[in-house]
């Protein structure tokens, strides 16, 4: 098993920053893929960004030049962080591991994109 803990959340003003990280604990090794991912009531939950533990990374288009996916393999923690925010950025963020073709998630963060 592998335990995600997330933090970072909050409200931002639009057009402000928030950074989030997750943290990662348990079973966890190489090779593996983390990742955000993101939801709103009535929504699929749909994905952010992801980077592979060689740094490989994929985003969103919604995202593309605004968020930047970042990993610190010692502190196994994904960062994601988040510029020029817009209100319909605004969603739970879910932390996530693919490791060996199983799924691991974590609780979810908050993030309000509000003035």
């Amino acid at each position: 098993q592998v335990q995600l803990v997330e933090s970072g959340g909050g409200l931002v003003q639009p057009g402000g920053s928030l950074r989030l990280a997750c943290a990662a604990s348990g079973n966890f090794f190489s090779p593996n893929t983390m990742g955000w991912y993101r939801q709103t009531p009535g929504k699929q939950r749909e994905l952010v960004a992801s980077i592979t533990n060689y740094a490989t990374t994929n985003y969103a288009d919604s995202v593309k030049g605004r968020f930047t996916i970042s990993r610190d393999n010692a502190k196994k923690t994904v960062y994601l962080q988040m510029n020029s925010l817009k209100p319909e950025d605004a969603a739970i963020y879910y932390c996530s591991v693919k490791q060996l073709g199983r799924d691991y998630w974590g609780q979810g963060t908050q993030v309000t994109v509000s003035s």
